[in-house]
């Protein structure tokens, strides 16, 4: 038996035929439909890159105890699993988080690997003269502030305008490289038995560089503003035609994804593969175009976009084709479902489970998907239901990190970060390993702005209109609990989003969480007004960014500015509006409308 995992990053649902969508030309994932089983129904676990291949390999949810990192040394691995028990397993990947601090111990899990470089900011070719970011083929000086641009990073702006330049040909770029590289392997090895083979492409992550013959799918020839092709993880404050601009982008991209997997479908209809081979085609999560006024993830709510993926499997001995599942699966039963393949025993560590009778038919494997980003909203669905629990305070405190790794992205943790660091005891998938125990730092998600927010998205599938239903949040709090008791969850995540881990929870409990946030957001003077949606947290954000003395003044003189205006309701352009004009530090300033900004979108 053999199977070939064709995993893209950043890929949307909502974008692809196969769930709906009528202007994207993707033949090959239409073709790739009718060679497999379509799942209507899978979620993210852990959020974003790297914690999302951490549970790829160890088929378990690691966003309750770690941010995003390497793999542990106690860490079950799929791939390692398989290669110890005579599975030959190969990776040929682009991902260039791989090769960089927080991502460093997942290549070498593997028999063997290739790396095609130049993705993103991956910093490759060496360019010492200064580069002038006007010549940016984005020009990110048009659609992002200052703010936005130290936020982001503009190394890797400057690293990709000199990365692009070695990549003038299609067959030189990132992509294309890499899944030269896996048609190789597979023209190689497709008459021997008993591999694993993982071809991953980073994209349609931005930035949607794509080649030519692929953007031409998409004419703009009306469109006049710069070159958008790099979206900021922020609100969306571009035009609607920029915006229009951006998502053809993206389809360029993915259209460059969709015909390099039809040559892996091509290979495996040459060498007649179907009959032994499974293939999985899947993504890591997916991405905001504009849709609930955000682009990106990470800096808000895990909408569906995001959360809700595309996935597809053909398990050569069921020959099941062409049709659909609705059982609620995730990306931590891919590791299960390959090791079932192979014969190789599931971990007892592993929350996944193998996919064998989902694709059969439909058989249910969980009530509920839990997922979110360490430090976010624990969000958890039910397939009618999408419940998203935030924090209980604004400080999204207790909150540590559980390692023996400490590396964060593209850095070791800093001498600092490591001053007081408790030993934890065991957790039970830990291997008897004790774990650093390091308080979280400015690096993770605070979801205390947007609040809990409950959906139903059978009825309200886009999630445009938040719900009210006490008993409803009562019972997915109780799952919630439950999941994370599998999870062995540290004990300060139940404090964090104020749920007892042992206690009965009830309805009166919530009521009573209900108020202590009014009485937390009540502020004397402004309690009488009425607010746009999202204006009262922009006035909190402020509030948070200047003095004791400051915020009595400022509560008087936007009253008075408010009450001046005349306005009913409170809207977020007043709000802003008042202290683009207010005397302060220009840094200052520029850091309180980014985030201002940023709590302003509710949707």
């Amino acid at each position: 038996m053999k199977a070939i995992m064709v995993m893209f990053d950043s890929l949307n649902r909502h974008m692809l035929p196969n769930y709906g969508c009528d202007w994207v030309y993707a033949p090959n994932f239409k073709r790739l439909g009718e060679k497999t089983v379509t799942f209507d129904n899978c979620y993210v676990g852990s959020l974003p890159c790297m914690p999302a291949r951490r549970e790829l390999h160890t088929g378990r949810y690691n966003f309750l105890h770690r941010s995003w990192g390497p793999m542990e040394p106690f860490d079950d691995s799929m791939p390692e699993m398989l290669k110890m028990n005579g599975t030959y397993t190969h990776l040929v990947s682009d991902h260039q988080h791989y090769w960089e601090d927080g991502g460093c111990t997942y290549h070498t899990r593997y028999n063997s690997w290739e790396i095609s470089r130049g993705q993103e900011g991956d910093n490759w070719k060496g360019h010492v003269k200064d580069i002038e970011l006007a010549d940016s083929p984005f020009k990110m000086e048009k659609s992002t502030s200052n703010m936005m641009k130290k936020n982001f990073g503009v190394s890797m702006y400057r690293q990709d305008i000199i990365n692009r330049q070695y990549m003038d040909a299609e067959d030189k770029m990132s992509q294309a490289v890499t899944f030269k590289n896996g048609l190789e392997f597979i023209k190689t090895n497709h008459e021997e038995d008993n591999w694993f083979l993982q071809i991953e492409t980073f994209d349609p992550h931005e930035p949607f560089f794509a080649a030519q013959r692929f953007r031409d799918l998409y004419p703009d020839a009306d469109y006049d503003e710069a070159d958008f092709d790099w979206p900021p993880y922020a609100p969306v404050n571009e035009s609607e035609a920029v915006v229009k601009h951006g998502k053809k982008r993206y389809a360029a991209l993915l259209s460059m994804c969709d015909c390099y997997l039809g040559q892996v479908l091509d290979m495996m209809d040459k060498h007649d593969m179907w009959k032994d081979t499974m293939l999985i085609v899947n993504t890591d999560h997916g991405f905001l175009l504009g849709e609930h006024g955000w682009w990106a993830k990470s800096s808000m709510p895990a909408y569906n976009e995001i959360a809700r993926t595309p996935f597809f499997v053909w398990d050569p001995r069921l020959g099941i084709k062409n049709e659909r599942r609705e059982a609620i699966v995730q990306t931590i039963d891919i590791a299960p479902t390959l090791l079932e393949l192979f014969k190789v025993e599931v971990s007892s560590r592993m929350e996944g489970k193998p996919l064998k009778d989902v694709i059969k038919n439909d058989m249910p494997i969980r009530k509920a998907a839990m997922f979110g980003y360490h430090g976010g909203h624990i969000n958890i669905t039910d397939g009618e239901y999408l419940y998203m629990r935030g924090p209980a305070n604004r400080e999204n405190k207790p909150l540590y990190e559980y390692t023996l790794m400490p590396t964060h992205m593209r850095s070791m943790f800093k001498p600092s970060e490591l001053q007081d660091i408790q030993l934890q005891e065991p957790f039970d998938f830990t291997k008897g390993c004790r774990t650093m125990k390091i308080e979280a730092g400015k690096g993770f998600i605070n979801a205390a702005q947007f609040g809990s927010k409950l959906f139903n998205i059978k009825s309200d599938p886009d999630q445009l209109e938040e719900i009210e239903d006490l008993e409803t949040e009562v019972r997915l709090t109780k799952t919630m609990t439950e999941m994370m008791k599998k999870n062995d969850a540290p004990v300060e995540q139940y404090q964090r989003v104020g749920i007892p881990r042992d206690d009965e929870y009830t309805v009166e409990m919530l009521k009573v969480q209900k108020e202590a946030v009014k009485k937390a957001e009540f502020i004397e003077g402004l309690d009488e007004l009425s607010y746009e949606p999202g204006a009262f947290n922009q006035i909190m954000t402020y509030m948070n960014t200047v003095t004791e003395e400051k915020r009595a003044e400022f509560i008087k003189e936007l009253k008075t500015k408010l009450e001046a205006l005349g306005e009913k309701v409170v809207s977020k352009k007043s709000i802003r509006d008042y202290v683009v004009n207010l005397s302060m530090p220009e840094e200052q300033k520029e850091m309180a409308l980014y985030f201002m900004d940023l709590v302003g979108r509710t949707s």
